[in-house]
C-alpha cells in the first residue's frame, strides 16, 4: 500500500473527473475527517487517514481490503473505475440520466441504454460525457458515457443507443467471485479461478472421449478378420470344387 504517483493521480484524477468534474476537491477537503487515495496491488482505494495509518501496519500480502475500492489500474496504464464507488459519484455527478422501469433490468444485465428506455436527462448534456444512470425513483443504478446530447436524444430513433454501458449494480452478483480485489473467499486469485475451470474442462472432455479407441478398433478388427478366411484360401477352393 502506498500514496498514487503524480503520473497515477492524473490519470485517476482525469477520469473521476468525466463524471463528478471540480468535485473531487470535496473527497479530499471533508469537514468530517481527512480522507486520502492510497494504491495496493494496481487497486485505487478511499479510504481516511486514520485507517490508513492501522492498514499500513499488514503485511501487504496479507492484506485484501481496505475503505472504498475506486477502481483499478490496468497493465496499459488505463484507469478503470468500479461500481464499487457508486456511492460517491451519485453524490457528486454534474450529469445524469434517469431509465424507465422497462428498461431497468436490461441495464443491470450489461447493456446500454436504449431511446426507448431513456425516462429523463440533465439539460445540456454533451456527447461522451460521463453520467450517472438512476431508476425513475433516483436509485443509482450504475455509471456511463453518453452515446448522444440531450439535443440529439429528442431526435434519434427509439431503437438508439443514447448511453453506452461502464458500470452497473448487477456486477455485485455477476463478479462475486472475485469479490472486486482479484482473490476469492476460499483464497484464489481470479487467474488462478480461470486455471482450475480450464483444467477441469480439459479432464471432462477426456472423461467423455472413449478410451483406447484405437486398441478396440484393432480388436474388432482383428475379430472380423477371425472369421473369415482369407482371400487367397477362398479362391484356391473354388477351383478345386471345378474340377471336381
Amino acid at each position: 500500500m502506498r500514496p498514487l504517483s503524480e503520473d497515477e493521480t492524473k490519470i485517476f484524477f482525469e477520469k473521476l473527473s468525466t463524471y463528478i468534474g471540480r468535485n473531487i476537491k470535496h473527497l479530499i477537503d471533508r469537514p468530517d475527517e481527512e480522507y486520502c487515495f492510497r494504491l495496493h496491488k494496481e487497486r485505487v482505494y478511499y479510504l481516511s487517514q486514520a485507517l490508513a495509518r492501522r492498514a499500513a501496519h499488514a503485511e501487504r500480502a496479507k492484506l485484501v481490503h481496505m475503505g472504498t475500492c475506486f477502481g483499478k489500474f490496468t497493465k496499459s496504464l488505463k484507469f478503470r473505475l468500479h461500481v464499487t464507488c457508486l456511492d460517491y459519484l451519485a453524490q457528486f455527478a454534474k450529469y445524469k440520466v434517469w431509465v424507465k422501469p422497462s428498461s431497468e433490468l436490461s441495464y443491470l444485465y450489461g447493456n446500454n441504454v436504449l431511446k426507448a428506455g431513456l425516462g429523463r436527462i440533465t439539460e445540456n448534456t454533451p456527447q461522451y460525457q460521463g453520467v450517472v444512470v438512476y431508476s425513475m425513483a433516483d436509485v443509482p443504478l450504475g455509471f456511463g458515457v453518453t452515446a448522444r446530447s440531450t439535443q440529439d436524444c429528442r431526435k434519434v430513433p427509439a431503437t438508439d443507443v443514447v448511453v453506452f454501458h461502464q458500470s452497473d449494480v448487477g456486477e455485485y452478483l455477476r463478479e462475486e467471485d472475485t469479490n472486486f480485489t482479484g482473490v476469492a473467499a476460499t483464497g484464489e486469485s481470479a487467474a488462478d479461478n480461470e486455471l482450475i475451470r480450464t483444467k477441469t474442462k480439459k479432464k471432462k472432455v477426456q472423461q467423455q472421449a472413449p478410451g483406447g479407441g484405437g486398441t478396440k478398433g484393432a480388436g474388432a478388427k482383428g475379430a472380423n478378420t477371425e472369421g473369415k478366411r482369407p482371400p487367397a484360401a477362398a479362391g484356391g477352393d473354388k477351383k478345386r470344387a471345378k474340377r471336381a
